[in-house]
């Protein structure tokens, strides 16, 4: 006996039903020979004269910034375009150069190595959802270092604070600058940021803010919320990809940190003598 069904006892329609044959959309089209539209703004006449930032931002939030906010989000994406291709993401994009890879591949592949937990894009919502729920609490008069340590005991580490530099970061200070001039300091979340890092130098963690807080806090007060940040920081690093990308390409083939067998210290097998074909 068959165990299929009869029609009226099959399950409802597919949730993907709906959507056959049609895109629902609400960010935008594109109706070719007439006009572009971008969250329902006609892209050539409404928004024909934003910045290119200003745009990016709008797709990703909704949100128009201020000529202040945009000078800072500007400076998080410039402060952070080192053209140095020792550095993990610049090294992809610059040995793809080496081998002849294409511009477009090259760069690719680099931005998606870019998006590591450890070291990378991987953080920015973990860092932005902790300073959110910090600054909650601190709203709410609460202390801190309760959900510090928390935080701590969860994840052996805290987002935004501590390594990847553990001498200091040299983009902080020019950011902090920045923002005071453009009247940005005093947000929440900005402040929040701050508040952790004297509650952590206090205690017997002595670890430092780094860019990564600081960049979420000032997204955070523009009103982003955590996954906007993180897809707004995605293009961070790019600016300094090209140029890694364009020295290793003028050089040799393969010239790119190359290593000679003598630097190799091999520990196998020993050469063998391969039997003489007959």
């Amino acid at each position: 006996m068959s165990d299929v069904g009869t029609l009226n006892e099959l399950p409802d329609a597919s949730p993907l039903e709906p959507h056959a044959g049609v895109l629902r959309t609400r960010m935008g089209g594109a109706f070719v020979g007439q006009r572009a539209v971008f969250r329902g703004h006609d892209l050539h006449a409404d928004l024909a004269g934003l910045d290119w930032v200003e745009l990016y931002v709008f797709g990703v939030t909704g949100l128009r910034v201020s000529p202040a906010q945009l000078r800072v989000l500007h400076a998080l994406w410039v402060y952070t375009s080192y053209p140095d291709a020792r550095i993990w993401n610049n090294r992809v994009v610059a040995l793809a150069g080496s081998s002849r890879s294409s511009g477009t591949l090259a760069t690719a592949a680099a931005l998606a190595v870019s998006e590591a937990d450890i070291y990378g894009r991987g953080i920015d919502i973990r860092v932005a959802t902790f300073l959110q729920e910090a600054c909650r609490l601190r709203a709410a008069g609460e202390d801190l270092e309760p959900f510090i340590r928390t935080e701590l005991k969860a994840h052996r580490s805290l987002a935004g604070y501590g390594r990847p530099i553990a001498a200091g970061d040299e983009r902080l200070a020019p950011m902090l600058t920045l923002i005071e001039k453009e009247g940005l300091r005093q947000g929440a979340h900005v402040q929040t940021a701050l508040d952790v890092e004297q509650k952590l130098q206090a205690g017997r963690w002595r670890l430092r803010m780094n860019y990564a807080a600081l960049a979420a806090a000032l997204t955070l007060d523009m009103g982003f919320t955590p996954r906007q940040h993180y897809l707004f920081s995605f293009p961070a690093f790019l600016a300094g990809m090209q140029p890694c990308f364009i020295e290793a390409s003028e050089k040799p083939a393969g010239s790119l940190m190359p290593l000679s067998c003598d630097d190799i210290n091999y520990q196998g097998p020993a050469p063998r003598a391969w039997p003489a074909r007959r």
